[in-house]
Parts: C-alpha cells; sequence; structure tokens
C-alpha cells in the first residue's frame, strides 16, 4: 500500500488554484495605477507612481488610508473624510474605466481554465477590487455565467469563486489569507495543501504564503518585474501565466 501512495502524482493532490485578476487573469497595462494617480490628483493627496505600485494588491481603500495618514497623520480632524473623498473618486474613475474600455483576459488565461477544469481542479478568483468593479469586470468577460448570488459556479462554468474584500471581516485584503481560506470554505477544501496561489504582487505572494499553500507562485509580466518579486517568499517566478500548466503537471 505505501510503495502504491508513492507513486501517486503530487498533482493530483492539488484541487483549487486561487488566481489574482488585474495584472494576472485580466489584462493591466498600468491602468489600475493610473486611476489612483488620478483621483489623487484630483482629491489634492500626493501620490507617486512607485509608491502606488507597491501597494498593488492592497484593498484599494487602504492604499487611500495610508496615503493620507503618510501626508497627514492619523489624528489629523480631515482624515478620515479625505480618505472617503479619494475613495469616492478613485471608484467612480475605476468603474468607468472598466465599464468603457477594453477588459480581456491575460494570454494564456483561458487555456489554463480550460486545462484545470480538464483535471478537476478548480479555480478561484481573489482580488484587491472591491465587490462591485470585481462584477463589472467579470460580466465583461463572461466569467460570471452561471455563479450563484453568492459567486460561487460548479464543474461547468468558467471559474467557480470570486472572493474580494468586500466579504471580508473589515474589508481586510492581502497579504491576510483570509480570501484564500474563504474560497477553501466556499469550495469544501479543507487543507491549504491542496491549494495553489498565483499573482503579480508582492501582496499576491504573501497571502498564499499566510495561507501555507502547497505552492506560492508568482507572474512577471504583471505589475512586478521578477527582480522585485524576487525579494519575497515564492515557490517560483513565471514569465507568464501559460506556464502554470507544466509548473503543476510536473509536481
Amino acid at each position: 500500500m505505501s510503495v502504491l501512495l508513492k507513486n501517486i502524482p503530487i498533482m493530483s493532490q492539488i484541487k483549487l488554484v486561487v488566481f489574482d485578476m488585474a495584472g494576472t487573469t485580466v489584462k493591466d497595462k498600468n491602468e489600475v495605477q493610473n486611476c489612483f494617480l488620478e483621483a489623487a490628483a484630483q482629491t489634492g493627496l500626493k501620490a507617486e507612481a512607485e509608491q502606488v505600485n507597491s501597494m498593488m494588491g492592497w484593498s484599494k481603500k487602504l492604499v487611500f488610508q495610508t496615503l493620507w495618514q503618510t501626508q497627514i497623520g492619523l489624528k489629523n480632524p480631515d482624515y478620515a473624510t479625505k480618505v472617503e473623498t479619494s475613495f469616492v473618486k478613485f471608484k467612480e474613475i475605476l468603474e468607468h474605466h472598466y465599464k468603457t474600455q477594453p477588459v480581456s483576459p491575460t494570454d494564456g488565461c483561458l487555456e489554463i481554465f480550460s486545462w484545470l477544469r480538464s483535471q478537476n481542479i478548480k479555480i478561484a478568483l481573489t482580488t484587491g477590487f472591491y465587490r462591485e468593479v470585481t462584477n463589472i469586470i467579470l460580466n465583461r468577460l463572461g466569467w460570471d455565467k452561471g455563479l450563484n448570488s453568492d459567486y460561487l459556479g460548479g464543474e461547468n462554468t468558467i471559474i467557480q469563486a470570486s472572493i474580494t474584500p468586500t466579504e471580508i471581516y473589515h474589508n481586510e485584503g492581502r497579504p491576510a489569507p483570509y480570501m484564500i481560506q474563504k474560497a477553501m470554505y466556499k469550495l469544501e477544501i479543507k487543507d491549504p495543501k491542496n491549494v495553489i496561489k498565483i499573482g503579480d504582487t508582492p501582496s499576491d505572494l504573501g497571502a498564499g504564503i499566510n495561507a501555507n499553500c502547497f505552492r506560492v507562485f508568482g507572474v512577471t509580466n504583471g505589475s512586478h518585474t521578477e527582480t522585485q518579486l524576487a525579494e519575497y517568499s515564492n515557490d517560483g517566478l513565471l514569465k507568464s501565466i501559460s506556464e502554470l500548466k507544466d509548473k503543476i503537471a510536473n509536481l
């Protein structure tokens, strides 16, 4: 019995892959960063591109909280109002962008999705986006077809779960593990060693590590370069999402 078990491929233990959205499964040529910078400029907030990029993957409101804290401090009586003003403006700009501009999957994404489903491996999407803009993107791509009111699907849907910070207590996003853990709970997967996490930001990698996922991969054709992501714990850096199939097949 023990000999037979040793011959079972590790790949067979993979039950779920948790993907990031913008920059990983959804093409992003700095559009999200530009929306941040535009909202900041329109609301009197100082923000540099490199500074914003370092926070990509975070809950979007947390980015504005951090930037305003740096600029005026938490104790400033206008802090909360300024955060809310910038965040509301950002949502307006971001939602308009995704409603009016082309939205497309990254190269190789749909092929990877199809292959995972053929292997009975479930697909979950996590993101730093709040629920409303996530729904716009899912709808534009057609990835929401068949999802129920809890944003869960089945074996015939393109994805099996969509989780955002909106569904997490206090809207806590990455690098906390909670979105991955919620996806596991919703999809009835108990062991994080049955899960792979992949994304293009340090916060994606951190979430996978914090969730104790079996493998945590980064993609280097998104918001961060290979050099930038190499500074963080990971199990491999991929030039594109297309390489994920071989990574899983060769486990």
